[in-house]
């Protein structure tokens, strides 16, 4: 039976998980639609993820996604914690604050939260997918003895390899175009950058698991290319953003209506890990500091209280505004109907209404 089938899909398409955007209505309108909704829950505690997942089956039945940050442990370094302070510092203040004193690791790993499995394991949510790398064996199986479905991101040959031989049921191939966190496993290893379409064949050639692709793809003819590729389903988050349903505040969809060219940096300024994001102030900063932000999610503690520094004081390019590479194509519409849109567009078909 095909992944499409064992879930009950009706189109090839998944929204990508996104914290902070991906709402429980938004999966929701998706999934019932027909393609996989998704939710992050990687940014919130147990009770917030409970609350999460029972918000989307409170608004449809159908298969969802539920994604999870597997990311190694903060190695804590107070001067380089410090120096990295100092060097927002003159940031705050053009905006008549200070920054923290310390920063704290503000987000936990599945790696080691215990109360997160025992929540899933009792909700049982159709799909269980991984980011920044996997859960130890006995975290698999104990999802995999749920009725989980389970998949995980690869940027590269050795990550997907990985998750093969740990009993993931299907990776999502990120290419270096995808909006939002690169997915790598050691971040601080050379990043091949591999793009959409390369990674997925290779993928498709030597993984032995079912490809879903991710990077770049924001209309229905780059599903039907990632098909052609040789991929089960196409992955989409950029493209689902300015959806109503979304989580996006006004400045975030002001800011993508005016992206021009596609234009998109990849900066681990404002988490301390690399992510593609609009090219706002906070982005171009990152692009000319010279001192090394902290480790993930460290950094991040610093990056979200200078945003809400600068909000507060009216300026709203601070935010972690994520997006990929066909940002420029976006297109604002009910999550519903561009997931009709989308299908239509595979088929060479004009959508109704």
């Amino acid at each position: 039976m095909s992944l499409l089938d064992r879930l009950n899909l009706s189109h090839p398409i998944m929204q990508a998980p996104m914290a902070g955007t991906s709402t429980p209505t938004l999966a929701a309108e998706v999934s019932n639609a027909g393609a996989l909704g998704s939710i992050a829950v990687g940014a919130t505690d147990t009770a917030g993820a409970r609350t999460m997942i029972a918000d989307l089956r409170a608004q449809s039945n159908r298969a969802f996604n539920v994604n999870l940050f597997v990311h190694r442990p903060p190695r804590r370094d107070g001067a380089r914690e410090a120096g990295w302070i100092e060097a927002l510092r003159p940031l705050f203040a053009q905006y008549g604050a200070t920054p923290p004193a310390t920063l704290t690791d503000i987000y936990p790993s599945f790696a080691d939260d215990d109360a997160m499995l025992a929540a899933l394991v009792e909700l049982a949510p159709p799909v269980v997918s991984f980011h920044f790398g996997l859960p130890d064996a006995g975290r698999i199986a104990a999802l995999k003895d749920a009725g989980c479905l389970l998949f995980a991101t690869a940027t590269n040959f050795g990550e997907a390899e990985a998750a093969r031989d740990a009993g993931i049921d299907a990776v999502v191939a990120q290419g270096y175009e995808a909006g939002g966190h690169r997915g790598m496993f050691a971040p601080d290893a050379a990043d091949e950058r591999l793009g959409m379409a390369a990674l997925t064949r290779l993928l498709v050639a030597r993984s032995g698991l079912p490809v879903i692709a991710a990077g770049g793809i924001m209309d229905g003819q780059g599903i039907r290319a990632a098909l052609d590729l040789g991929a089960v389903a196409a992955q989409l988050g950029t493209a689902f953003i300015a959806c109503p349903e979304s989580g996006a505040d006004a400045a975030y969809r002001a800011a993508l209506s005016t992206v021009g060219a596609g234009l998109t940096i990849m900066t681990p300024a404002i988490s301390g890990r690399p992510a593609r994001c609009l090219p706002n102030r906070f982005a171009r900063w990152g692009e000319t500091a010279t001192v090394q932000p902290p480790d993930y999610p460290v950094a991040y503690d610093a990056g979200k209280a200078l945003n809400a520094a600068a909000k507060a004081a009216g300026e709203s390019g601070y935010g972690a505004q994520w997006a990929g590479v066909g940002a420029a194509r976006i297109r604002p519409m009910p999550a519903a109907k561009l997931v009709e849109t989308l299908a239509a567009e595979m088929s060479h078909r004009s959508p109704q209404g």
